[in-house]
């Protein structure tokens, strides 16, 4: 698990390559500049670490874009201490740029191979989500509601109505929604039933899938 001055070198160079994409927020954009991400890979794919490229990681999913993950972070205005919920662990890639942003983070994985690789994995780097979970992201985390935000990292045909409930007033929902190719959506809660919604163009996830295992 080594982290060189090439590999910062390379994270310098990725973190221009977004910044030039139009991502503003100085801290999400020092997360990227300090999470190793090559970690997050199998070592046979080092010279992709650093593009910004979605890449293929273990049960047919996917490491996101890294402007892609700076840009749902973005969305969601974390402030340290924010309690986040983050619907697809994954790789463990954005739950170490929450970590790495002070926030709070409870995260749910459906697929038992990631849930048990990241949940391993994560803890050894450094990065210590308040819970990990194994289970179907479409219903949440009722039992630690409210949450500060909610960030879904794959792409949903519809938006769970638990999520939405699960926000705290002035809480934010970033998630990519749509079929083929998603929209990205932020829903920031007014009041009781009361949310404003901003789109912001097109992305692509692969989908959400409700609990199969």
């Amino acid at each position: 698990m080594k982290d060189t001055f090439k590999h910062k070198g390379l994270r310098q160079q990725l973190v221009e390559i977004i910044k030039n994409k139009g991502i503003k927020d100085e801290k999400v954009l020092e997360a990227i500049g300090h999470i190793p991400r090559h970690l997050f890979m199998d070592s046979g794919f080092l010279d992709h670490a650093y593009q910004d490229k979605a890449f293929p990681i273990a049960a047919d999913q996917t490491i996101s874009q890294p402007y892609t993950v700076a840009f749902q972070t973005e969305l969601l205005q974390v402030k340290p201490g924010d309690k986040i919920l983050e619907i697809g662990t994954g790789s463990g890639y954005q739950t170490a740029v929450l970590c790495e942003l002070g926030a709070v983070v409870y995260s749910i994985e459906r697929q038992r191979e990631l849930y048990k690789k990241t949940s391993k994995f994560l803890p050894k780097l450094g990065y210590r989500a308040k819970k990990l979970i194994f289970g179907d992201g479409y219903i949440g985390l009722k039992e630690e509601a409210p949450f500060n935000g909610i960030i879904v990292t794959a792409g949903a045909p519809f938006v769970p109505k638990p999520l939405l409930s699960q926000l705290t007033i002035g809480g934010r929902l970033v998630i990519p929604v749509g079929d083929d190719i998603q929209i990205m959506t932020l829903y920031i809660r007014k009041g009781l039933k009361d949310f404003e919604k901003h789109e912001f163009g097109e992305f692509r996830f692969v989908p959400l899938l409700e609990d199969k295992n």
